[in-house]
């Protein structure tokens, strides 16, 4: 079902809408020429115009084109926490056609060397505090230069010393000195939409991480489309908590502000109350989150000290939002929570007109995009109300994994002339064209032969009172051969108080014999991705791990 059949599109909405074939950097400059004293971002350390920006962005691009010559098709790393620094070496690797790296920040030394080595980069932006983890992997003397991103000081042009460590060949500068030492200027700006602009590595949770292939033309149509969904506009600002290493970050908290001439409100690291004071302080209009991350905020009890009548949008993806928590945040904001999808391979597909909202649902599909349910075997496309993979064609999608034809062809597939990607997560489609996710394609947990789908167990999990959290799992029994399994985070005023069998009692009553979490296990908080994603495979390896010693 395309958008031309929704009768709940948003009427002040076009149903397609055209994508420029520029370079992605082109919407900084553009932004720049319409409103260069508007704050493009505001952190810690105070304020950046769009035209002090863009003058370091074009003497970043200087520096790496002339001192250090990187070509157009280069790989550059970009191997930093959310800052200023990560918007200007951004853009300035985009303005000459080079290619954008983004590594995790949290990634340590043993889990770098495939970035390096798959890549043959050639440059890498490294944050101070982890450019020793760089420097110790001998893949890193590739790089021409290793240039340090520190905090900004007060002379943000002092030059730094240069600082070449004996142990490897690897020569690193400060950013502060590459903002002085910069000579000529970059060459004038190349719109060539089908040049490849980013390589964004999957999580790799089985082998390693893949590299998925984004062209300017791709990223442009993720903004394009995230700017008139969301509708950012020149006086929108945008809280930035989550990293712009990931597709939801890069996307939704930077390129698409950006594009429509709005301010960032970057955090360095998550805090709830730090989030409520911003948020009151800088009159924020937009809140881009994961599901975790609200349930956090709603849990804080000095919400009521604040003013968030700002907000005007609120909504993410990642996960669920279960719905008792969003219907606490109805209540405190007067706002649904927009649920969206998404990929690494595809960016920005559906999302929920604000006007016609379903909870816990992916939503529609967006502007020129076609999203379709197929047989995950026999790949024919299934009818409304079966559940099947969630498959995805339009011009955000990726061009393809890097340097991995085989993994290419096994997620990709044509349908009526058109290339769809293989989400690997299991949804359906309702009468009225609205998708829901039901589970990733190999989460499952098979009981006596009934599939349990763990999503649906924990957003009835979370209306219990004394639940904060909750993750299902698989776990061995030696009569239904596995059973559901609850990992679970009490609120802070209940823990103690409630038992592993209350929790069982109060499921039993309330789902259906097969599918009610027959054991729970309390924990102090879970696992999570950098993304603020619940980290389930990990719970889930670990359970078997317990099991195979208990029965070896």
């Amino acid at each position: 079902m395309t958008p031309h059949e929704l009768s709940t599109w948003p009427r002040s909405l076009p149903r397609e809408i055209d994508i420029p074939p520029t370079n992605l950097c082109a919407n900084l400059l553009v932004s720049a020429t319409r409103y260069p004293d508007r704050p493009v971002l505001v952190d810690d350390f105070g304020s950046l115009s769009y035209t002090e920006l863009v003058e370091q962005v074009e003497r970043i691009a200087a520096f790496l084109q002339n001192d250090l010559g990187v070509q157009p098709g280069d790989r550059v790393l970009i191997y930093l926490q959310n800052g200023r620094g990560w918007v200007a070496a951004y853009y300035a690797i985009l303005r000459i056609n080079a290619v954008v790296v983004p590594v995790n920040p949290m990634n340590k030394r043993e889990e770098l060397p495939h970035y390096l080595s798959d890549t043959d980069a050639v440059v890498a932006f490294c944050g101070a505090d982890n450019v020793a983890e760089m420097l110790a992997v001998p893949a890193a003397q590739q790089l021409r230069r290793v240039i340090v991103v520190g905090n900004p000081g007060p002379a943000e042009t002092q030059p730094e010393p240069v600082n070449e460590p004996a142990r490897t060949q690897a020569r690193t500068i400060g950013l502060r000195r590459v903002l002085a030492a910069a000579s000529g200027h970059a060459t004038p700006l190349a719109h060539l939409p089908d040049a490849l602009a980013l390589i964004l590595y999957s999580s790799g949770s089985t082998g390693a991480p893949k590299g998925c292939m984004h062209t300017h033309r791709t990223l442009t149509a993720s903004t394009v489309i995230v700017a008139h969904w969301m509708g950012l506009v020149p006086h929108s600002v945008q809280l930035v908590a989550l990293p712009y290493f990931h597709i939801t970050g890069m996307q939704n908290l930077l390129n698409a502000p950006i594009y429509g001439g709005g301010t960032l409100l970057l955090m360095q690291r998550w805090n709830r109350e730090q989030a409520a004071e911003l948020i009151a302080r800088h009159r924020v209009s937009h809140w881009t989150a994961m599901p975790t991350m609200v349930i956090d905020f709603l849990a804080s009890p000095r919400l009521a000290e604040y003013d968030l009548s700002s907000v005007r949008r609120v909504g993410g993806g990642g996960a669920g939002m279960p719905e008792a928590v969003g219907e606490r945040l109805k209540a405190l904001t007067g706002l649904d929570f927009l649920e969206g999808y998404g990929l690494s391979e595809t960016a920005h597909v559906s999302g929920n007109p604000p006007a016609a909202f379903k909870r816990q649902c992916l939503g529609v599909p967006l502007f020129n995009t076609d999203l379709r349910i197929i047989d995950p075997d026999t790949l024919g496309e299934l009818p409304p109300g079966e559940v099947g993979e969630i498959v995805m064609a339009g011009p955000q999608v990726f061009t393809g994994y890097w340097r991995n034809e085989e993994s290419t062809r096994a997620a990709t597939l044509m349908m009526d002339g058109k290339r769809f990607v293989r989400s690997g997560d299991l949804g359906r489609r309702d009468e009225e064209g609205y998708f829901f996710i039901v589970d990733r394609l190999k989460r499952m947990v098979n009981a006596s032969g009934f599939k349990v789908w763990p999503a649906e167990v924990e957003a009835m999990l979370h209306e219990h009172p004394a639940i904060a959290e909750a993750c299902v799992i698989a776990a061995m029994d030696p009569y239904r051969g596995e059973t559901v399994k609850a990992v679970v985070v009490l609120r802070d005023a209940l823990a103690g108080r409630v038992r592993e069998a209350d929790i069982i009692e109060w499921s039993k009553n309330r789902m259906a014999a097969y599918k009610y979490p027959r054991l729970v296990e309390f924990v102090v908080e879970l696992p999570k991705s950098a993304t603020g994603k619940i980290a389930w495979r990990q719970l889930q390896d670990s359970e078997r791990e317990k099991t195979l010693r208990a029965t070896a």
